[in-house]
């Protein structure tokens, strides 16, 4: 391997990391980390907390069921018609596959961001034998949907709660010029680095396109499963899987409110704003979108009351615990996978 690939293949490991970094440390610097403890045992109520584990884990569960809907359109899954499973019947991607490589995407996605689309499309050919072209084809297709629920609802709640911004400012006394003259020369600094690596690695993403023949796909097969949405069999559970996905994510993160006093009464127009303006935050490329993610949240929940350290320690638990949550179905898809059996076609 070329030095440049070896160099390009690094920056897109360490790059995210030390974007995230770069902003939870401006965000945290100087703060009394050991009042966190206090927080955590005597003023957090973690009854909410785990109240929100199933819906998080049902918003992976609705994305594997929904996968699976858009597979099974497709009738040549493998590249010869022939092909059968070692049973004999035709090679089909399984529910409980579908599903354990979704958690295992979301996993593989902390380490390297983005990651987890090829992961899972990987993991479907290894177990399953379907083609991983055509399985990143019906990838592209869940993105587009998501992208399309995602920009109905945030326009949707941002215009119903525009009057919000208009009342915080109006209040306030806030201009554009006093954020900006709030700004130290250490923040300009921060903000100046983070742009710098954003491009960076926007530019490393564009090049990487290339990993599409590195991997040999075909474009017919990528578009073939972007057509299989035409095929699915039936649509409005595909779109009530779609919805269900967003919903159940929604309600992970608004039961988190109930955890503090804090936030307990912000109110479901605090949740949703914030829950949108978080989504767009995490098209940022870092682990599990860490750093954006926080900065997104902790300035809605400031710009609806809450006191600065106060929505720091709310971010930073959600976010902490929750990623765990997906390290954790992480770790019991991969050790389910070990006691899955193969389907093994003829040929792959």
């Amino acid at each position: 391997m070329e030095l440049k690939n070896i160099i390009s293949s690094i920056a897109k490991v360490v790059l995210p990391f030390v974007l995230g970094g770069a902003i939870l440390w401006w965000m945290y610097r100087g703060e009394d980390f050991s009042s966190i403890s206090r927080v955590l045992t005597e003023e957090m109520n973690w009854t909410w907390m785990l109240l929100s584990f199933p819906f998080g884990i049902l918003a992976q569960m609705f994305r594997g069921w929904r996968w699976k809907q858009t597979l099974d359109p497709i009738d040549d899954l493998s590249p010869s018609t022939t092909e059968k499973a070692a049973d004999g019947q035709k090679v089909k991607a399984r529910h409980t596959t579908c599903i354990y490589a979704v958690f295992i995407s979301y996993a593989a996605s902390l380490v390297i961001p983005r990651i987890g689309e090829f992961s899972r499309c990987a993991i479907l050919k290894r177990y399953d034998g379907v083609s991983f072209s055509k399985a990143l084809g019906t990838v592209v297709t869940e993105r587009a949907v998501d992208t399309l629920i995602v920009m109905l609802y945030s326009g949707i709640i941002l215009l119903l709660e525009m009057s919000v911004f208009g009342t915080f400012f109006r209040k306030t006394g806030t201009s554009m010029d006093r954020i900006l003259n709030g700004f130290s020369l250490t923040g300009w600094l921060v903000t100046a680095i983070c742009g710098v690596a954003v491009l960076i690695l926007l530019h490393l993403l564009l090049k990487n396109f290339s990993i599409y023949n590195k991997v040999k796909m075909t474009l017919g097969g990528i578009w073939e499963g972007v057509l299989s949405l035409k095929r699915v069999k039936n649509l409005p559970l595909y779109l009530f899987f779609s919805i269900g996905i967003w919903v159940m994510y929604f309600l992970h993160y608004y039961l988190t409110f109930f955890c503090f006093d804090f936030t307990e009464n912000l109110g479901l127009g605090c949740a949703l704003v914030s829950f949108v303006v978080a989504n767009f935050a995490v098209i940022v490329p870092t682990p599990n979108g860490a750093g954006p993610w926080h900065f997104a949240i902790k300035t809605m929940l400031i710009l609806y009351g809450v006191a600065d350290e106060q929505a720091l320690w709310f971010v930073l638990i959600v976010h902490t615990v929750q990623t765990m949550l997906v390290i954790v179905l992480g770790i019991y898809a991969w050790a389910a996978l070990l006691f899955t059996k193969r389907l093994n076609p003829k040929k792959i």
